[in-house]
């Protein structure tokens, strides 16, 4: 149900203010410290920050998908690893329980996840697991009335934070009929996270090694019916997809405005650099790049809400607004020139920021294979 206009428009004002106030000033702490403050996620967490998408009935705002994007637009005016900090339990690490899990597991995890009582982690990728989501080797075998879950993922966000993870594993045979989605605590027996990677960008937020050695899991935890992982995986990453795609339209946003205000204020030859037609060529190709992606974001939303198969937009959402924020941060760094290259300004953390938008939650690769495969599928 979409929330009244009047709300909504406070909820992105109320928003919009704390990008502005609270944690734009604390970008360059949050990545010399690769931590984001405590304070700072019990504030996101009042805001109703992580039950962005957790429908009103389980203690979540509810809101729609094209309410969401316009949500997630204004995060990415800040660094992109604050909106990590509560993106799993919004997107990927809720978003299979919210539409395949029964009753009585929404129930159970749905509240605690809506207030960031519970954080979730979705672990998919595996070592020779990531792109090819069907290929996933971490196996949970039938002991008795419970299974036995074995093996290891990779790269797994908000891993060290978790206290629920949506885990694919093999049940079946090979290929993707063969994955089940099962919901595992962190404190299950025989679950390890290992220490958080070093990474180019996005300090504070952060990714892990998760293992499995024999970790009972309960019948009641299956998520969906057995053998349906694969479905239910592709489900989410879809949704996900779109949500990343609004993010990076917002840090594009970010990183115009940035540009447009230093090209104004810095003088060469005497006058302001905005006013020299190449500086200006980068300006325009930026924003009318921005400009298309905000509005495919936009409209595959609401198609989405519609309830229309948007999985080819999905992916065309993501594949391009992905590659446009990559185009516009380096265009950014090269208005700034060597102050775009140095810390102080931030453009060189952005510029590395963007970099994992093409990536994660498919690559630009995948999103192109999805996205001729629907074209084809759908007849041109």
């Amino acid at each position: 149900m979409s929330l009244d206009a009047e709300t909504f428009g406070q909820l992105i004002e109320t928003i919009r203010r704390f990008v502005t106030e609270r944690l734009r000033p604390l970008e360059a702490q949050v990545a010399e410290n690769d931590e984001i403050p405590d304070d700072i996620i019990a504030e996101m967490k009042a805001l109703g920050l992580f039950g962005l998408s957790i429908p009103e009935d389980y203690g979540g705002l509810g809101l729609t998908m094209s309410e969401e994007v316009r949500v997630v637009i204004e995060l990415g005016k800040t660094s992109p690893a604050f909106r990590s900090a509560f993106g799993t339990n919004v997107g990927i690490g809720s978003q299979g329980l919210v539409m395949a899990g029964n009753e009585a597991q929404k129930a159970r995890f749905l509240p605690g996840i809506a207030s960031g009582e519970i954080i979730t982690s979705f672990a998919l990728t595996e070592p020779e697991a990531g792109s090819d989501g069907a290929g996933v080797r971490t196996r949970a075998v039938k002991d008795g009335n419970h299974w036995k879950l074995s093996g290891g993922k990779r790269y797994i966000t908000n891993a060290d934070k978790a206290h629920l993870f949506t885990v694919m594993a093999r049940t079946g045979g090979p290929g993707a009929g063969g994955v089940t989605a099962f919901l595992v605590p962190a404190d299950s027996p025989g679950l390890s996270v290992g220490a958080h990677e070093k990474k180019m960008g996005q300090q504070g937020a952060h990714i892990c090694d998760v293992n499995f050695d024999d970790v009972a899991v309960q019948p009641e935890n299956m998520l969906g019916a057995e053998g349906e992982g694969f479905k239910v995986a592709m489900r989410v990453l879809d949704r996900g997809r779109l949500h990343i795609s609004a993010m990076c339209v917002g840090v594009a946003e970010r990183l115009v405005a940035d540009a447009v205000a230093y090209a104004t204020e810095r003088k060469q030859f005497g006058q302001a650099i905005a006013d020299f037609q190449l500086v200006q060529a980068m300006i325009a190709d930026s924003k009318t790049e921005l400009l298309a992606a905000k509005a495919l974001v936009l409209e595959t939303a609401a198609k989405r809400d519609a309830g229309e198969n948007v999985v080819l937009e999905c992916a065309a959402a993501k594949l391009f607004a992905s590659e446009m924020v990559g185009r516009v941060a380096d265009r950014a760094v090269q208005i700034f020139g060597g102050a775009g290259y140095v810390a102080d300004y931030g453009i060189e953390r952005l510029y590395r920021d963007v970099r994992i938008f093409r990536i994660y939650e498919g690559t630009s690769q995948i999103q192109q294979l999805i996205v001729a495969r629907e074209t084809i599928k759908r007849g041109g």
